[in-house]
């Protein structure tokens, strides 16, 4: 069943129907997979595959071949990466590209490999920095490999852009059921808080946070508040991915995005909000701003019929809880 010609993609059964079937969620305890982990156990799936990295070392290829031959999925969804801010990324280039490499080869490969096709699907999941510094706004998918990557994260960006083109290359010489989807900035539950390599949304709540706590007068921010950005609720990615696990086959990456912009200023007035400080606001606009807008354009899921559910506001007061 796994191994389909492209133009047939469409012969496959319902992934929503499947309930009992072998799941496979690579990185369930992470942002992404926990959050895919809990929208199927939502759906009634029940038969979820996790394994943690004590369990299953994902950058060890005949780990993972005992793995797919022992369990033999039925759909994979590879969730499981190596990921970082601006900070992490500099610091540890090799690491980046080789365990983010070494991960979603191993599974794609294996899932090729596993006896009988027993691999029905498999989506890989990607990042919005796979497209190129200087991208048309909002971003389309075509806008791939049309020019340089943003030099702070190309070694994480070139090993994604090698998971969509595994994906694309394996659907097209063996047949094998292999989408990507590539979300924009995501936040929600077990995001990552860390002062130093967290991103813009959950930096600001644990800025907030502590000044609340801590009683501080004001809270500094970078910039002008001027750029605008999209941000997406985690679980409304995992509804996504479910969505195109159930209703798509195609050969293209699709984006999956909010449609919906927000200025940084505006942001951080809602994170404080959300949190009840109740100092002021200031910003320094001596320090950069970064880019100006960076919005993914959505509008082919959009035409499939999925759309974004969890406004802004109450999203931030659900992660901030």
């Amino acid at each position: 069943m796994g191994k389909l010609e492209p133009e047939n993609a469409e012969a496959i059964g319902s992934f929503l129907s499947d309930t009992s079937a072998k799941v496979f969620v690579a990185g369930h305890r992470g942002l992404v997979g926990s959050a895919i982990h809990r929208k199927l156990l939502a759906l009634g799936f029940t038969n979820l595959l996790v394994r943690t990295h004590a369990e299953l070392d994902l950058t060890r290829q005949a780990d993972v071949e005992a793995f797919f031959a022992a369990e033999r999925p039925r759909y994979v969804i590879v969730a499981a990466a190596k990921v970082g801010g601006i900070h992490a990324n500099s610091t540890y280039p090799a690491d980046f590209i080789a365990v983010n490499l070494q991960i979603q080869t191993n599974i794609i490969d294996a899932a090729l490999r596993c006896a009988d096709g027993a691999v029905r699907k498999l989506l890989f999941l990607g990042s919005s920095c796979i497209y190129p510094k200087l991208a048309p706004q909002p971003i389309p998918e075509f806008a791939l490999l049309s020019g340089p990557l943003e030099p702070t994260n190309e070694w994480y960006a070139v090993a994604k852009i090698a998971g969509i083109k595994m994906c694309q290359a394996y659907r097209i010489q063996h047949g094998l059921d292999a989408i990507s989807a590539m979300p924009t900035n995501l936040y929600g539950p077990h995001d990552n808080f860390h002062p130093e390599n967290s991103h813009v949304l959950p930096a600001l709540i644990r800025r907030f946070h502590k000044a609340k706590v801590s009683c501080a007068n004001e809270v500094v921010v970078w910039g002008t508040g001027s750029p605008l950005r999209e941000f997406l609720h985690v679980d409304d990615l995992a509804d996504a991915v479910v969505f195109l696990m159930d209703r798509y086959s195609g050969l293209e990456h699709v984006n999956v995005g909010s449609r919906k912009e927000v200025t940084i200023k505006e942001l951080a007035e809602m994170v404080k909000e959300v949190v009840g400080f109740e100092g002021e606001l200031v910003w320094d606009s001596s320090k950069p701003d970064g880019t100006p807008r960076k919005l993914m354009d959505s509008s082919m899921l959009a035409g499939m019929g999925w759309e974004a559910k969890i406004p802004l506001r109450e999203g931030l007061a659900d992660t901030y809880k």
